[in-house]
């Protein structure tokens, strides 16, 4: 339990280092003040709106950190020196996916607030908002891994993670932005727990094509 703890730490900590955190915060509230300015200033139109342009400007912010997931670890030898302490790399990637939620999700759902009056939602409708954050984000999170070890060592890596990661995430935005809709958040739910069963598993895979 203590590797498991130390594990979590060195990931968490490496997600706020160098200002991680708030560099997809900060993209992600510059993301979502575009939209006041492309729609307009007519509340009703930005209300309705609002969730689903929170969501999108969410997706565009978890490919920020992807590239340094899963590859400088990759490129340093790490996950060969983890496994001499007997843990699996399924185990290890799981434990990767919930660092980063840890990382990621809470600083977002916090900038959510904010966007949330950029756009004059009602508390009712922030509550949904936050609410889809909570069950969705660790789906983004699970995406984000894999996706970080599908791509570790190739040239061109974010475009590449660009193009894997936001169609995988299309179930997660279509649910989330309508979350406030009847089953749409056990869908959701559903979505996002698929994605954190099976993310370990495909992210193991890559790493051991990638070291053989």
């Amino acid at each position: 339990m203590t590797l498991v703890a130390t594990l979590i730490a060195r990931d968490v900590r490496r997600g706020y280092a160098g200002g991680g955190a708030g560099l997809v915060c900060g993209f992600f509230l510059l993301s979502v003040v575009l939209f006041p300015f492309a729609i307009g200033p007519d509340r009703a139109v930005l209300m309705r709106v609002g969730a689903g342009a929170i969501w999108v400007a969410a997706l565009l912010a978890a490919l920020l950190p992807v590239e340094r997931l899963v590859a400088p670890d990759v490129e340093s030898g790490w996950f060969d020196q983890i496994r001499v302490h007997g843990l699996s790399l399924p185990l290890v990637m799981a434990l990767r996916i919930l660092a980063h939620w840890l990382a990621f999700a809470p600083p977002l759902m916090l900038a959510a607030l904010v966007a949330a009056g950029l756009f004059g939602l009602e508390t009712a409708a922030l509550v949904r908002v936050e609410a889809g954050l909570l069950l969705g984000t660790p789906g983004l999170a699970a995406l984000a891994v894999a996706t970080g070890a599908l791509t570790a060592g190739l040239r061109g890596a974010g475009g590449l993670a660009g193009l894997l990661l936001l169609p995988l995430a299309l179930p997660l935005l279509i649910f989330g932005a309508g979350s406030g809709d009847m089953g749409a958040p056990k869908l959701l739910a559903a979505v996002s727990l698929m994605l954190v069963a099976g993310a370990p598993w495909i992210a193991a895979a890559a790493i051991r094509s990638v070291r053989d």
